[in-house]
């Protein structure tokens, strides 16, 4: 498909009233990734060399969004809500350019697959004017017929004006179009809105290309690339058949998860062969995994990098800039932010790191705090190859712990430690024997009086 030219339009203009939210509905996330923008990937995927937006009038967050997602699509408004096929001309300066192929898809179908889309297309270099996106359903019922006779779409009909014999076919329509671009726009303006919505329908070219004598068809994809989404119900739906996608993906590519069905992912995320994930851990966005690791159950990762040969959690939080080099360590409720630990070092237990650096082979014991933030500004604590910082010890930064250093168990440490050498950061004891004795009389005085 490379030696054709292709527009996508992608109509994100709807409101999503039944979504009961205040966020467009094309921005709500699957995998971490707004829905629009999964339908933008797929078209990219396939080959879209340009594409269109069309968002609604005053969708200021969506247009923003597009800027990060789609930063080389054209946006266009639809001013008025008049339909689908008025939606598509939102774009008509681009349509009007002369591409081969034109795409027009729905920004609210997240698992839209670029396979289903280069079929389309593919229809379409095979002489086809208009090719129609269709899924079998077991229950069709409120779906759209694709009404076909020897090999060629005659008409989508709506389920209220099918016939009985009608309404018994089962190959549905999705929504998507791909259009011969040297016919696209004509065919969209004639489209007219003789119906009880006054509403101008992509729908209508099929029967309109048809009388023309033009070539109509209709191409079958997966129910799941049609799955448009209007409520938070589908929503989920849609969640949980993309990750089991990924999940399937992972197994297949030499990753083992104990228990898929409670693993998340993210839609960015990367994971390493001989990777094994136990139960309940989820992939936030931007996370990546060398091969080898093992992830611990109970754990929660976001903006991480973890190395090959990594051993973390359970129940381990990496957070944005956590990023351990092969063979480290971060084990069962230790809490990494915005820090690099190298090769080898562990951070066993019950430990925040956060702005730091740990040196190769360091050993961070239990209960070990960076004191990174005063209130106002974040500070860096460094800490070098080699050193053992004692359990329940804390790192008030900025701070430089030298390699080889050893400080001492329970210490508050203040000023940089040099190479090898031993720190205490402790106050001294004070036993004052019968103390505890007189201090329970008064307090139980106290509270009778």
């Amino acid at each position: 498909m490379n030696s054709r030219s292709c527009l996508s339009i992608v109509l994100a203009a709807g409101e999503g009233t039944r979504m009961k939210s205040a966020l467009p509905k094309v921005l709500h996330k699957v995998a971490g990734l707004p829905m629009v923008a999964h339908v933008v990937r797929a078209a990219e995927a396939a080959g879209a060399g340009e594409l269109a937006l069309v968002i609604g009038h005053g969708a200021d967050e969506v247009r923003k969004a597009a800027e990060k997602f789609a930063p080389a699509a054209k946006l266009f408004v639809q001013e008025r809500r008049l339909g689908t096929a008025d939606a598509a001309l939102a774009a008509r300066e681009d349509i009007a350019a002369g591409y081969d192929d034109v795409l027009v898809m729905f920004g609210d179908t997240p698992l839209i697959d670029a396979g289903a889309l280069v079929a389309a297309r593919e229809k379409l270099a095979e002489g086809a004017a208009v090719v129609v996106l269709g899924f079998r359903a077991d229950e069709p019922t409120g779906y759209g017929r694709l009404i076909e006779k020897d090999g060629k779409l005659l008409a989508i009909r709506e389920e209220k004006d099918c016939s009985e014999e009608e309404r018994r076919i089962t190959f549905c329509n999705s929504g998507l179009m791909a259009i011969a671009g040297a016919h696209a726009l004509a065919l969209l303006d004639a489209v007219g809105n003789d119906n009880a919505k006054g509403e101008y329908y992509l729908t209508d070219i099929v029967e309109i290309a048809g009388g023309q004598g033009l070539s109509v068809v209709a191409t079958e994809a997966s129910f799941e690339n049609a799955l448009g989404i209007n409520n938070r119900v589908q929503l989920a739906e849609a969640e949980a058949i993309w990750q089991k996608r990924r999940r399937e993906a992972a197994m297949l590519s030499g990753v083992t998860l104990i228990a898929p069905e409670t693993v998340f992912f993210s839609f960015d995320t990367e994971i390493g062969p001989d990777t094994v994930v136990e139960p309940n851990v989820f992939f936030g966005l931007g996370v990546t995994v060398g091969a080898g690791a093992k992830i611990h159950a109970y754990s929660h990762f976001e903006g991480a990098n973890i190395g090959p040969g990594c051993d973390i959690g359970p129940f381990a939080r990496l957070r944005p800039g956590a990023a351990l080099k092969a063979r480290a360590k971060a084990g069962n409720f230790v809490e990494i932010k915005n820090a690099t630990v190298e090769e080898g070092a562990k951070v066993n237990h019950l430990t925040y790191i956060g702005d730091a650096r740990i040196g190769a082979g360091a050993n961070i014991g239990a209960g070990t705090i960076t004191c990174n933030y005063d209130g106002y500004s974040k500070f860096f604590t460094d800490i070098g190859e080699g050193a053992f910082v004692g359990s329940n010890s804390s790192l008030v930064a900025p701070v430089s712990i030298g390699t080889g250093a050893y400080i001492a168990s329970g210490s508050v440490i203040t000023e940089s430690v040099p190479d090898d050498a031993l720190a205490f950061g402790r106050a001294r004891q004070k036993t004052l024997p019968g103390k505890a004795k007189e201090l329970r009389a008064r307090r139980a005085s106290a509270k009778k009086a």
